[in-house]
């Protein structure tokens, strides 16, 4: 009996020791699963992180590409000297010097594309410094992003295409002024582009840790890959690259200790736990860095404009005073970049950019909104003008750069938010502002107020009405005689625009200088030139005056279309004088000589109007070959206020005597002027002692009565 019970209490221990093993056995079995299901989870999820992270840095890396090809495209597109010179005779030879030849050993881009303004014609077409077809080179997509990329202040168009070579990227961009002011004629288009070469991906690879990095046809199996798409979305390419697989790779490493025990498991686990942990924090400084890059600007190291809105947007839901936002613009920076290099320019920045975030202390923010437009953002209760004073004041002392002294200037426009506007209408106001500091004259800081908005719509309106008039003749030329210094007979006519309208006159001291804007003048030259010959044809003769404006003769087109207009209405060009100022000297000299020689081939005089008020120089008046210097109706009125006066007046003439150039005086309004006139030897007279401006019908009249 009692060997049954030692027998059953043995079997019964035997069964506790065999349960109990099971369950340890089991347990150690399910540990081990869900160990093994912990460990291949987070194996799996750490290489999908990484894949992740490769993934956004391949797009960061082809954003990058992107954004350093647009920046350089805008350099040279939005740029003065490039906008005049695809407009000459001369745009080939100019575009292959700057753009062609620079491509076949330029590491910013591989190409340089221009087309003409009829969006068909080549300008000018290099790839590595020898000439293309971009039809066959590109294909017909390369024509699609020009169309798109055609209009003056549109932002670069950026696309990948496929080229003869490969995959390239491609931005356009239209040939305008660095400051556009008013409507532009059709634009020519500046393309660059760059291979997607074994060079560049390593670039990419370098700077994106995307070891491997190559380009493939179609996505490859076991591989990653971001697929390329051209401007009609078609992909023509992917981005390929291997896994880097780091939990794999760590879980190959510790595989033998997990079988060895528990405790190493565990030991796996707390090191799997840390090198998740570890990349985590890693992608978690990868995307604040991202974030970071996505709102600030990279050279100046200042918010970008994503990054000012932001930030406005979010001063909109705090309690904190309204901020207020200051735009600068940097007056005579251009001028740095065409003088000393981008490189001095880009060291220009950075110093200012500085400088006008520690400014004052009130200002919370600066932002670099592009080129060389910042932004300021200051909250506090500083004095209305004090910020702008203290911003001006940083520009009073030239800056020294690696030996350089260097003097630039700043135009400041500043609006407050009031009520609920929001940051994009706060940021246009400011612009408005800043705007009009730099109309005025620039190195000024101008507050916005709404009569700024309202006046550019007075602008708009008067615009529309100048074109209408323009084109439907309202616009009517009078005539104010020209007579001998010597006869007292009258020798010719200037032509005058007047603008009557029913709620009055329009001085021409208003609308051309907005014709000259607006990009009308060369429409209304042709009406007053027109109007003018039409009714100078009944006065044979008499000689025509007409104004012609800067804008017009820097037109290259000018000279043949007066040739034309002149043949079509058979009039004889030497009796026609052409009087310009002598602004056109300065801004465009090769250009007003070309149409200057070519017009004065066939007969047309020019006369140097409003001599005596500028800048002038005796050596432009031999260089430009004038018939004729017109002086200006302030030497003239000076006779009558200044007790020297005459004596300059005299001198003037002389001078042109000297030179063997007529001499018109204009502004006469008294007989005691007249006589000094005569007497120093001006051979011609004009202003309202001598007649005022008169219709055709009322200069017919006059005439007529002279003859009688």
């Amino acid at each position: 009996m009692s060997s049954n019970l030692a027998g059953r209490h043995v079997r019964t221990q035997a069964s506790s020791i065999i349960a109990t093993t099971i369950f340890f056995l089991v347990v150690a079995l399910v540990l081990t699963g869900l160990t093994a299901h912990v460990v291949a989870t987070m194996t799996r999820s750490a290489n999908e992180i990484d894949d992740a992270r490769a993934t956004r840095a391949a797009r960061a890396a082809i954003a990058a590409f992107s954004s350093r090809l647009s920046a350089t495209t805008t350099d040279n597109a939005a740029w003065d000297d490039a906008y005049n010179a695809i407009s000459s005779a001369a745009a080939a030879d100019w575009a292959y010097e700057n753009w062609g030849k620079t491509s076949a050993d330029y590491p910013l881009y591989d190409g340089a594309v221009v087309i003409g303004p009829d969006r068909s014609s080549v300008v000018s077409a290099y790839a590595k410094g020898k000439p293309i077809q971009p039809s066959v080179f590109f294909g017909q997509g390369f024509y699609q992003q020009i169309n798109k990329a055609a209009e003056s202040r549109q932002a670069p168009v950026v696309n990948f295409i496929r080229t003869e070579t490969g995959i390239a990227l491609i931005v356009s961009q239209a040939i305008q002024p660095f400051t556009v002011e008013g409507e532009l004629p059709k634009l020519s288009v500046l393309s660059l582009y760059k291979d997607l070469t074994s060079e560049v991906l390593g670039t990419f690879s370098d700077e994106h840790e995307l070891e491997g990095l190559r380009l493939a046809a179609v996505p490859e199996a076991g591989l990653l890959n971001t697929p390329i798409s051209d401007i009609g979305g078609g992909v023509i390419g992917h981005l390929v690259w291997p896994s880097k697989a780091p939990g794999t790779a760590v879980f190959h490493q510790v595989y033998p200790y997990v079988a060895a025990a528990v405790i190493i498991l565990l030991m796996f686990l707390g090191g799997v736990l840390l090198v998740g942990a570890s990349e985590a924090r890693r992608l978690r400084q990868l995307a604040q860095a991202a974030i970071f890059e996505a709102n600030h600007d990279s050279l100046s190291g200042l918010l970008n404009r994503h990054g000012l809105l932001a930030l406005l947007e979010e001063l909109e839901d705090t309690h904190v005073a309204p901020p207020r936002l200051y735009l600068v613009d940097l007056d005579g920076f251009k001028a740095v970049n065409d003088a000393w290099g981008h490189a001095v320019g880009d060291d220009l920045i950075r110093i200012v950019s500085n400088a006008l975030i520690a400014c004052h202390p009130e200002v919370v923010a600066a932002a670099r909104l592009g080129g060389d437009e910042f932004a300021l953002v200051q909250i506090g209760t500083a004095a209305r003008g004090e910020i702008e004073e203290t911003i001006l004041a940083l520009f009073t002392e030239p800056f020294k750069i690696e030996g350089r002294t260097i003097e630039v200037g700043a135009s400041i426009g500043a609006a407050a938010r009031d009520g609920d506007v929001p940051p994009l209408e706060l940021l246009r106001r400011a612009d408005m502002a800043l705007y009009r500091a730099k109309a005025n004259g620039r190195g000024r800081a101008i507050e916005y107020d709404p009569e700024l908005d309202r006046e550019r719509q007075r602008v708009a309106e008067m615009e529309a009405l100048l074109k209408s008039a323009i084109s439907n003749g309202a616009i009517e030329a009078f005539f104010q005689p020209l007579v001998s210094a010597a006869t007292g007979a009258v020798t010719g006519l200037e032509a005058l625009a007047r603008w009557r309208t029913p709620a009055g006159n329009i001085s021409p001291e208003i609308f051309i200088p907005l014709a000259e804007r607006c990009g009308l003048i060369d429409a209304l030259g042709t009406h007053m030139l027109k109007t003018s010959i039409g009714h100078a044809k009944n006065w044979p003769g008499l000689a025509l005056s007409v104004n012609v404006s800067p804008v017009q003769l820097c037109n290259p087109e000018f000279a043949a279309e007066v040739i034309s207009l002149l043949q079509e209405l058979d009039f004889d060009p030497k009796r026609l004088t052409l009087e310009i100022t002598e602004g056109v000297l300065m801004t465009n000299p090769e250009q007003a000589r070309r149409s200057i020689d070519h017009l004065k081939q066939v007969g047309i005089k020019f006369a140097l109007d409003d001599f005596g008020c500028g800048y002038a120089s005796i050596g432009a008046l031999r260089q430009f070959g004038f018939d004729r210097m017109k002086i200006d109706r302030s030497l003239v009125s000076a006779l009558d206020q200044a007790s020297n006066g005459a004596d300059v007046l005299r001198a003037t003439i002389s001078l042109a005597t000297a030179l063997q150039i007529p001499v018109t005086a204009e502004g006469i309004e008294n007989t005691r002027q007249a006589a000094i006139l005569r007497e120093a030897g001006c051979d011609q007279l004009q202003g309202y002692l001598i007649g005022k401006p008169m219709s055709a019908l009322e200069i017919s009249s006059k005439l007529q009565e002279h003859a009688a």
